[in-house]
């Protein structure tokens, strides 16, 4: 395939971006993700985080009861990121060695996302 044919992170990330507040109880995070039919909110903050429904599934098989939490007590902070030209197969790549199902698409600033579904759309 030559690089002309190849799709990059461009070519499939989601848009325009989800975010949500630091500060948001992670109940609006999840009614917000349902609305929006998506597993993931970009949590703009530095370091990068996004709060993903694993963190959201996690904290409650820890025993947390979620209706008592914020977005920044359980969102993944150090995000990996990807850029706009970055091909596909590199982010499955990417995806496969961090173990990761979500990347923040970032030049300079948030462009999207682009996810497991995405990557897996494009394979097949």
């Amino acid at each position: 395939m030559s690089p002309e044919e190849r799709q990059t992170v461009e070519d499939v990330m989601s848009t325009p971006l989800e975010t949500v507040s630091k500060d948001a109880t992670v109940v609006e995070a999840v009614q917000q993700m349902r609305a929006k039919n998506i597993n993931a909110l970009v949590v703009p903050t530095t370091p990068r985080a996004i709060i993903s429904s694993t963190d959201v599934l996690d904290a409650v098989a820890d025993g947390q009861d979620i209706t008592d939490l914020t977005v920044a007590d359980v969102m993944t902070t150090d995000v990996e990121t990807v850029a706009p030209d970055l091909y596909m197969e590199e982010v499955a790549a990417m995806m496969t060695t961090y173990g990761i199902k979500h990347l923040p698409v970032v030049d300079d600033d948030y462009v999207g996302m682009v996810s497991s579904t995405d990557v897996t759309a494009h394979l097949s």
